[in-house]
């Protein structure tokens, strides 16, 4: 099945080591999950209301009405993720402790993608009779049951069992997730080529608990039984065939078919979930016009894209790899369906559902995709031969395929709750989600879709080597390493890196750069103080300016640095070598992450006492990295002051910068000058009815650089929230600088966001 959570990472763009893996497994608290509590526990008062005596309450009304377990517990919003490890999807029967990591990864998943809350369960058991038991006996616990990795055909009877047993909603992923998004490719491929479902021809390589669940939805979705052949590794499925179980049996159809190839002549479909290269080139040739092929082994396809366009190049092609287009990714449907089905309390998922799922999916892939989302992916997605389902980090899943399955549960009668305003919903289902996530998962995208040279000055530094061993690894461009040669080699073999000499290091003692460098830095820097001397000695001892020196002159193409000096002495030599934009002003900008919310935070570097037009600047420019990242900007200019209470001196230069934006006519929200409360609380918001800002603002700019600096520190070390950055925009070249503190992935983020252009 096309999972690709947790996909094998063999002959894939963004493969990594094991010890990589495992150093991310391991790093910090061990594994991926965590419970919080969501309520406050901070007095002895919020112990007793979350404890004894308080708990009595809720108690004796779920007692006396169990449909108030949705209202005062957090069932109506939990699912449980469970499996016995039977079928680890790449690595087969491991074991239930074995399969704890992919089931951390799968509640990771559903949290990311759709606000779910989910738990993992491992069951040592591979009897389906005690499995059931077991599970059954948990209804009382979550408000849904996500099945995974369990062989055929025991995940058959497992969840037939439960779902008749249970009464709330039981789904294997492993089966319907992969049919559901399969069936929206194909509505969108028969489309295209003109094909009416109800008279297509379609060949089923694979008769597992994917394969199946794939063939009985789209029969659903009206493709004639007689139309469908299914195939195993012994053939075509045809009645009377010895040695072929009930489920296989009941997609018998008659055909003088007896091998997969003589199935393809002239089939309109294929949809493979078998394994690597059962497809030929030769057979495909042989399909009729303008072939559907769907070939959904992982990590190796039925056949590889270009081996089918190359025989067929009329041919629609979709594989569960993201390194071609039309990716049958699961993430695109199990977190929504869930989603869709605990909000209305469905008692089951049932056909309706998975249906209106599917086809919501098409129809989004059928919309143009929203400006700041193309953007972010570096590429405009358009319906079309190579988009015909949607790209994982769309944002919009979530209100679409939640809503439609959320409406077909009540239409089909399994809702034991009603959704009075569906555009109620839709709005309260995008607020759940901060989109700045999707957004830079496509940022990430659009790195990998133009990769480029990105330069990481501090490379004897395990932090940054690491972050330099993934930019490469993931595939999102070239690192070139700064450092003493041997030095970051011996770095590179500690780190289990079986290529050490294949990565391009760069140092001054040797560089075949430097004479091209000192003449470009002394001719920079010749009339303001330095010396050919000074220049030649910059060149060779300091890493920054050497590194800034390859970015200048074209053998890199951004910079990554600032682990080992503080920002602004890191500042101050790149400086030497990097001028700012024409016309612009220096400046950093946190990004303050939270579950739903982002709020971008400037100017946190540079400029300490910044004038009015500096301020009207960074605003907006924040403004508009605030757009690029999907959000619609509502700008505050900060103070201790709010609109003149109480009066101070250092009011001056915010209200000219208001007023230079309302002289230039800006197309987003602006107010000040204010203070924090007044700015982000609505109760204190309330209080000025002329405010021009419509809810809480999410651009703040601070008055200077020390309240600015200590503000965005404060809400790293105490909000709780993730921070990205400080982010330095406004230099004539792409260059990031790290706090000293950065961890790999942060080093890692900021050096996509250099390569892509996002920010600089």
């Amino acid at each position: 099945m096309p999972d690709s959570e947790h996909s094998s990472s063999e002959d894939r763009p963004d493969s990594f080591t094991a010890r990589e893996a495992l150093l991310y497994h391991e790093a910090g608290r061990p594994g991926k999950i965590e419970i919080v509590p969501s309520k406050p526990v901070a007095t002895q008062r919020d112990l007793s209301l979350a404890y004894s005596p308080g708990v009595a309450a809720p108690v004796e009304a779920i007692a006396a009405d169990p449909a108030l377990a949705a209202r005062y517990t957090a069932r109506s919003n939990l699912v449980a993720v469970i499996s016995n490890g039977t079928a680890i999807l790449g690595l087969g029967n491991l074991g239930a402790l074995a399969s704890k990591p992919v089931m951390e990864g799968k509640a990771v998943l559903f949290k990311r993608f759709a606000d779910v809350d989910s738990i993992d369960i491992e069951l040592a058991t591979e009897d389906p009779d005690r499995f059931i038991e077991a599970v059954a006996l948990m209804e009382p616990s979550f408000g849904g049951i996500n099945l995974e990795d369990i062989a055929a055909p025991e995940c058959f009877i497992i969840e037939q069992a439960l779902r008749e047993r249970m009464n709330i909603p039981v789904m294997h992923d492993d089966q319907h997730g992969t049919a559901i998004i399969a069936a929206a490719g194909l509505i969108n491929a028969c489309h295209l080529t003109g094909r009416d479902l109800k008279r297509v021809r379609m060949v089923v390589n694979g008769a597992g608990a994917s394969a199946l669940a794939c063939t009985a939805l789209i029969k659903a979705l009206g493709v004639p039984h007689e139309n469908v052949t299914v195939c195993d590794r012994q053939g075509p499925i045809y009645p009377g065939r010895p040695d072929v179980d009930q489920w296989k049996s009941a997609h018998a159809v008659p055909t003088t078919a007896r091998s997969l190839e003589e199935a393809l002549v002239g089939a309109d479909i294929f949809l493979g979930l078998s394994a690597a290269g059962a497809l030929r080139p030769e057979w495909v040739a042989r399909m009729a016009d303008q072939p559907i092929i769907f070939a959904m082994a992982n990590p190796v396809p039925e056949i590889m894209p270009d081996e089918a366009k190359r025989v067929r190049p009329d041919a629609i092609i979709a594989t569960g790899r993201s390194d071609y287009p039309n990716q049958v990714n699961n993430v695109l449907g199990f977190p929504f369906i869930f989603r869709g089905a605990l909000d209305v309390r469905a008692t089951a998922i049932n056909e309706e559902m998975k249906i209106a799922a599917a086809h919501a999916l098409a129809e989004l892939a059928r919309e143009p995709v929203p400006e700041e989302v193309a953007a972010a992916y570096g590429q405009q997605h358009q319906f079309g031969r190579d988009y015909i389902i949607p790209a994982p980090f769309d944002p919009r899943l979530m209100e679409r395929v939640s809503a439609a399955v959320a409406r077909a549960a009540m239409d089909s009668g399994v809702a034991q709750d009603s959704i009075a305003d569906f555009d109620e919903y839709r709005l309260s289902l995008r607020s759940r989600l901060n989109p700045t996530t999707a957004i830079l998962a496509g940022v990430y995208e659009q790195a990998k879709a133009s990769p480029k040279r990105v330069v990481f000055a501090e490379a004897e530094e395990d932090v940054v080597l690491r972050a330099a061993i993934q930019f490469r690894d993931y595939g999102y461009g070239t690192p070139v390493l700064v450092g003493r040669t041997q030095a970051v080699l011996d770095k590179l073999r500690e780190l289990a890196v079986n290529d050490p000499h294949a990565f391009e290091i760069q140092n001054s003692a040797d560089s075949v750069h430097v004479p091209e460098m000192a003449d470009y830095l002394y001719r920079r820097l010749q009339r303001r103080g330095f010396t050919e001397r000074d220049v030649r000695r910059m060149v060779n001892q300091e890493r920054n300016v050497f590194a800034a020196l390859l970015v200048a002159l074209g053998h890199g193409d951004a910079l990554i640095t600032g682990l080992t000096r503080p920002f602004a002495q890191t500042a101050r030599e790149i400086g030497h070598v990097i001028d700012r934009k024409d016309g612009e002003v220096p400046f950093g900008i946190h990004l303050l992450i939270g579950k739903s919310h982002t709020t971008f935070l400037a100017d946190t570097t540079i400029n300490e006492r910044p004038s009015a037009a500096e301020l009207a600047h960074i605003a907006v420019e924040t403004a508009a990295v605030a757009r690029r990242l999907g959000h619609e900007p509502r700008v505050a200019f900060l103070s201790y002051s709010t609109f003149g209470n109480p009066p101070g001196k250092w009011l001056e230069n915010i209200r000219e910068a208001v007023a230079l934006l309302d002289r230039a006519g800006v197309e987003f929200e602006y107010e000040g000058e204010m203070a924090p409360d007044a700015a982000l609380n609505p109760k204190v918001m309330a209080l000025y009815p002329f405010s021009r800002l419509s809810a809480p603002a999410n651009v703040l700019v601070m008055p200077g650089l020390q309240s600015a600096n200590l503000s965005a520190k404060l809400l790293r070390e105490l909000a709780g929230n993730a921070t990205i950055g400080p982010m330095l925009v406004g230099m004539a070249k792409p260059v990031q600088i790290a706090p000293m503190t950065a961890t790999a992935p942060e080093v890692l983020t900021l050096a996509v966001l250099a390569s892509a252009g996002v920010v600089g």
